[in-house]
């Protein structure tokens, strides 16, 4: 058995997320890689989407939909398109698995931790990207913020609950050089139907 300080809890709840339902993992990463395909745009740009500036050097040109398949099930993205030369997220063509289990990453630690700029600034970086504004990274973690906020505070419609079983639990994390208590709650209810995880 492990020790509670090696558990991984940005995988821990990137597994939950992706069992839970499949529909909420995938509007979280499509919600960030939309949000970070558009910061990235702009940055090419020089200014921001529908905005007039003398610094811009580019514009904007429509999308290309193009499928992208995750353990969560298939995102369809709309990959910005540049009316000069031409606009790829790096960061997706990169090994899909890994691109996949990073930004499944990502979307799990900005719902266990909350969105801040200075994290999505990290988290961004850690899929190699640089070069975002901080106005650009605020507005990526606002977005962000709110799709988590609407999973957290979503209605349980499934209802009614035949059972219901909840489980806490406090883990000691290294966060920042120091060791910080972490709370963990997992809750299963079922249904006369169909067994959901929240």
């Amino acid at each position: 058995m492990t020790a509670a300080h090696d558990i991984d809890l940005p995988a821990v709840l990137a597994e939950r997320l992706t069992t839970t339902h499949p529909d909420v993992l995938r509007e979280l990463l499509a919600t960030f890689i939309h949000t970070l395909m558009g910061a990235e745009a702009d940055a090419l740009c020089g200014a921001g989407y529908g905005q007039r500036s003398s610094e811009r050097t580019n514009s904007r040109n429509g999308y290309r939909h193009r499928q992208f398949d995750t353990r969560a099930g298939s995102l369809d993205l709309a990959i910005p398109k540049l009316r000069q030369g031409s606009y790829f997220p790096d960061w997706l063509l990169e090994r899909r698995k890994r691109a996949e289990r990073a930004l499944t990453t990502v979307v799990a630690t900005c719902y266990l931790l909350g969105v801040s700029t200075r994290r999505m600034d990290k988290l961004v970086e850690t899929l190699g990207i640089t070069g975002l504004s901080k106005s650009q990274v605020s507005v990526m973690a606002k977005e962000l913020d709110t799709a988590v906020e609407a999973f957290r505070t979503r209605p349980l419609d499934a209802g009614p609950y035949t059972f219901m079983a909840a489980d806490a639990l406090v883990l000691k994390v290294r966060e920042a050089g120091r060791v910080v208590n972490v709370h963990a709650l997992i809750a299963v209810g079922s249904t006369p139907r169909v067994t959901a995880k929240f």
